[in-house]
């Protein structure tokens, strides 16, 4: 089988979605689904041998290619613009944003099967796409969803472990800790310690991802219900989907409230591979460590001020802004605050980002969610203002490279409009949702036989002998 179609199944695409002819130099090949196989992992096992002759190719006539050269600036800089990782289910567009397998989150939202016509996409699809880079039928993703129901089920250690912790302890502290108790039951592992040959390290590792991804959401719920909500827990239903049932188990019911977390959890699911939580979860993978050592070390990554955690901040910033200034605000009132914010030394959060340099196609997505459902809130008429006064603000600042909002500019607002007012849990909303995307390519990891990730460091004594050399 192909893992890419013909001219054909491109133009009925871009029919079938409004498409207009493709402005970029190179056209956008997507993989439309031709199979009956309901079973993922059949899928894949279709998939991988094509894919795994298709990188010796890459590696044996394009191995010495260079593909840019590398500055002190990036060696300094967090390594930001060196192009160094191989990560399948996404890429990222400084310009035109996130693309889940060649589809960007608009095409997402019109192919990607929904609940009911006109809905937002369910998570269940993007992983089906994540994985195999084709696009699924209904009956594919409702047999995926039916397959992670199954494996939802969380052992009582987990619980006790998680109860071990003061109920005061962070929301993603708990998390993680519920997240690392779920290894034990790690088929990767099990596997390894009996010899596994390592042409089959996949299929392990397959199974301990779709269990994780399934188990992730019962347990974070788990946790907000722990902290929140006097520790009662609510089971999760045997007819909902990933995302609607995330939602039950926290305690929201209502048709909107579940859309949302499909669609929160779909935008939130990956964002290729360099940013921290994405590449902490591919290094330590690449140790061959299992998905759930993996996963978790991508959590704590997430739960930094500068990455996950500032959703949560975004909240508390705008609601500071309220406090002190009332939700009826006027443009000069909120443009003097956010220069009092930025001239105390702070950030304003939810405004920047460390590769694109325009307005986060997630930040829209969710706008044009809001305009559809919550015009008249309050704090999403006070985030549309923020729209028009923070970016000319860092444009005069002068030191900030995009001065546009990305995805956390806007989640907390439609949480807290659907009663999900704990902003300190939202990271953990984002590290359920990342799940799909990290786990995605710690399949293909094994199944690609990517090494142990190990790059040169070099000391500042080096960089100046170096560089006088050099010049």
């Amino acid at each position: 089988m192909s893992f890419f179609r013909g001219l054909s199944n491109l133009s009925k695409l871009r029919s079938r979605i409004g498409q207009q002819s493709c402005s970029n130099t190179s056209a956008r090949w997507i993989q439309m689904q031709s199979s009956s196989n309901l079973d993922l992992r059949s899928e894949l096992q279709e998939i991988i041998p094509e894919q795994q002759e298709r990188l010796k190719k890459i590696k044996k006539e394009y191995g010495n290619v260079q593909l840019g050269n590398i500055n002190v600036d990036m060696v300094l800089g967090g390594m930001r613009g060196m192009t160094g990782l191989l990560w399948e289910p996404s890429l990222l567009d400084p310009e035109e944003g996130i693309r889940f397998r060649g589809l960007s989150i608009p095409e997402c939202q019109k192919l990607l099967p929904a609940s009911s016509p006109g809905g937002e996409p369910l998570p269940e699809g993007l992983l089906w796409l994540l994985l195999t880079g084709k696009v699924p039928s209904k009956e594919q993703v409702d047999s995926l969803s039916k397959e992670l129901r199954t494996r939802a089920s969380v052992p009582d250690h987990v619980y006790k472990t998680i109860d071990a912790l003061p109920v005061t302890a962070h929301p993603m502290t708990q998390f993680c800790t519920g997240v690392m108790a779920l290894q034990v039951q790690s088929e990767f592992q099990k596997a390894y310690e009996k010899g596994i040959h390592k042409s089959k390290f996949w299929e392990p590792a397959y199974e301990d991802c779709l269990s994780l991804i399934a188990q992730v959401p019962v347990v974070a719920a788990y946790v907000y219900r722990r902290m929140y909500k006097n520790g009662q827990k609510i089971e999760p239903h045997d007819s909902l989907d990933y995302g609607a049932n995330f939602a039950h188990m926290l305690g929201f019911d209502s048709p909107q409230m579940l859309e949302l977390m499909r669609l929160y959890v779909t935008i939130h699911s990956d964002h290729e591979g360099g940013n921290v939580s994405a590449h902490t979860g591919h290094l330590v993978g690449s140790a061959l460590s299992d998905p759930y050592l993996s996963f978790a070390a991508a959590l704590n990554g997430l739960a930094g001020p500068l990455h996950g955690l500032a959703n949560q901040e975004v909240l508390l910033w705008i609601k500071s802004v309220v406090d002190e200034c009332g939700e009826n605000i006027s443009t000069e009132q909120l443009k003097d605050y956010v220069w009092k914010t930025l001239n105390s030394g702070k950030v304003v959060p939810g405004f920047g980002h460390g590769v694109l340099r325009k307005t986060d196609p997630r930040y829209t997505c969710q706008r044009e969610f809001a305009l559809k459902h919550l015009p008249n809130d309050p704090l999403f008429q006070l985030v549309s203002k923020l729209y028009e006064v923070v970016p000319p603000v860092l444009t005069e600042l002068g030191k900030v490279k995009n001065p546009w909002p990305n995805v956390d500019a806007h989640s907390g607002v439609l949480l807290n409009y659907y009663g999900l007012t704990e902003a300190r849990y939202y990271t953990v909303l984002f590290g359920v949702s990342r799940s799909l995307g990290i786990c995605s390519q710690l399949i293909w990891d094994r199944a690609l036989g990517l090494p142990l990730e190990r790059p040169k460091s070099v000391t500042m004594e080096w960089l100046e002998k170096a560089c006088k050399k050099g010049a």
